[in-house]
Formats: C-alpha cells, structure tokens, sequence
C-alpha cells in the first residue's frame, strides 16, 4: 500500500511541477531601474530604464489582449526594438516620443510598477517580479535565479482570472490547492509541455506558487511552478516531500536529498497572462491541518471535494479527494 501511495504522489507531483520559464505578458528587461513608461495614439509604448550598461529605450507594438487557444494561430506578442525605434523608424525615435502617460484607472494589478491610459482608451502596465526564483525553498544561489523581470502587458478586455480553492487528501495527510485559470470565461492552456512541465507553445501559461512561513524558513519561498492543464485550465497540486535531486529540478552545487512539505501560513500564486495581458495574482491564508474530530473539518472537505468534482470537466490530473 505504501509503495502504491508513494506512486501516486510522484504522479501528483508531476502533474504540477518541474516548469521552467515561458513567455507571456512580455518580458522586457531584467534587473532594471529607473523605469518609465510612455504610450501613444499609435498603438505604441515606449519603456525606458537604467541597465548596469547604461540607459535604454524599448519600442512595443503590434500586440493587444490575448487570443483563445488555437492551434491554427499565434499568440498575440509585441514586436520588440530596443533601439528605441532606430530598426522600426530608422530615426531616433525615441527623443520624439514624448511623455504621455493618461491617469491609470483601470483594475488593480499585482506586482504593478507602473500603467497608462492610452488616447484610444486601452490600457498599458509594467509588473515586475522574480520569476526564476528556484523552486522547493530554496535560497536563490545564483544571479539569474535572484533577477526581477520586468513585464509589460497591453489590453482592453477583463483580467485573467485564477480561482483557488484549499483542503486536503488523502484522508487529510496532505495539504492541497487546486483551481482554474480562465480568461473572458474561457480555459487558459497550451498543447504541449517538456517532460518537466515547461510551455512549448505561446499559449501554455506558467503559474508560480509561493509559501510564506514555511519549513523552508521564514518570509516568502517558491514552492513550485506549472501550468493549467489542457482543455480544462484546471491545476492542482499537493504539498508533498520531495528529492530535489530527481525530475530536473535546480538546486544548490552538492545538494541531495529530500525537501520537507511546504505548507506554510500563506500561499499566494501568480499565474502569467495569456497573450499580453497582465499577469495576475491570488493569495489567501493557508488551512490549518485537518482532524478528523473536528466535525467543520469533515464538512468543509465534503464541500470542497464537491467544488473540485464540479470544475474537473474531464481532466483526469486532479481527481484526488
């Protein structure tokens, strides 16, 4: 029986772990500062920022909102010049562009460094957050894995939504989270991910969950990362040990061995837009570890086994009670 469990949880773990980075929103620079951005009635923005080599100016066009998964078509994506306009215009675009930022009133974003309104009433936003932080707990030991990415998301339409619900499984063993991403009320997914969970294609969108207070030690650690599953956009994932020495992923030069269950007293996950849209975030105090004495235990996970069963629409990666 126990080797049977133990077969179960890997193939859990699985479902939900692994992934490496991918694009979405768009991602513009790392480690900068000094950021601004500007927009025009063109259908452009214009980011600049302070690199360690000195001032840069990025032109962003062509992209807005996101499309609904298709085979046939492409994600929306910018083009990109970072030579202010030099590629596009052949000119130094960027000394004209001017300052033009609208008040920004649309919804409130995570991670959100700065947005605008545009004269055409679209909206424009810059987020940055350490994206690449190594999964498991553990303390960033290189610089890449320390970066914080700058992102920038164009849009009109509602926000991407991530729908997050806790309890437990097996029996109230393990702590669980499970949800669904959708856009415009529709599934967010991709066709096709690397053996370790990574994206292959524009629409596949990472999500990113972190623990706060955790057996990893205190503030916020990244716990894991995946995607929503294809076509249902649902995930779930369950905080179980893990050998951080197995399934590709990084960690420390010399380290082997098992990481504890992650839980902790807060989750917060951070899921990328589809297309160029903003990326979007959940966060919640975690659930308590459950009993089986405790009569609102039992009945809120007969509750939540009912809200899982009525979302799965067929997946067939997230049916554990």
């Amino acid at each position: 029986m126990r080797t049977r469990l133990l077969l179960v949880l890997s193939v859990l773990a699985l479902a939900g772990a692994f992934a490496g980075s991918a694009s979405a929103s768009q991602l513009i620079n790392r480690d900068v500062r000094n950021i601004q951005l500007a927009v025009n009635n063109k259908g452009e923005a214009l980011v600049s920022d302070r690199t360690m080599r000195g001032t840069q100016h990025v032109l962003a066009w062509g992209a807005i909102n996101a499309r609904q998964p298709n085979r046939a078509i492409k994600q929306q994506r910018f083009k990109l010049d970072y030579a202010g306009g030099w590629r596009k215009y052949h000119s130094q675009y960027w000394k004209t562009f001017g300052k033009g930022c609208g008040a920004y009133d649309g919804p409130a974003l995570a991670w959100m460094v700065t947005a605008c309104k545009a004269p055409d009433g679209s909206y424009w936003a810059l987020q940055k957050w350490q994206v690449q932080l190594p999964d498991l707990g553990f303390t960033p030991w290189t610089t890449g894995l320390r970066q914080w990415e700058l992102h920038l998301s164009h849009w009109t339409t509602d926000l991407a939504k991530v729908e997050v619900w806790q309890d437990w499984i097996y029996h109230g063993r393990f702590r669980h989270l499970f949800g669904r991403y959708t856009y415009l009320g529709k599934p967010v997914y991709g066709f096709g991910t690397t053996h370790f969970g990574a994206p292959t294609d524009g629409y596949g969108r990472l999500l990113y969950l972190d623990t706060h207070n955790s057996a990893y030690g205190s503030g916020w650690r990244r716990e894991n990362s995946f995607v929503a599953h294809n076509p249902s956009g649902v995930f779930c994932y369950g905080f179980f040990k893990h050998n951080a020495g197995a399934g590709g992923y990084a960690h420390p030069p010399g380290f082997s061995g098992i990481r504890p269950e992650g839980y902790g007293d807060m989750y917060r996950l951070t899921a990328k837009g589809p297309g160029v849209t903003p990326d979007v975030m959940w966060s919640d105090s975690a659930l308590h570890a459950f009993s089986t004495s405790n009569s609102a235990d039992v009945a809120f996970e007969a509750a939540m086994n009912s809200q899982l069963d009525s979302i799965l629409n067929g997946d067939k990666l997230c049916r554990q009670h």
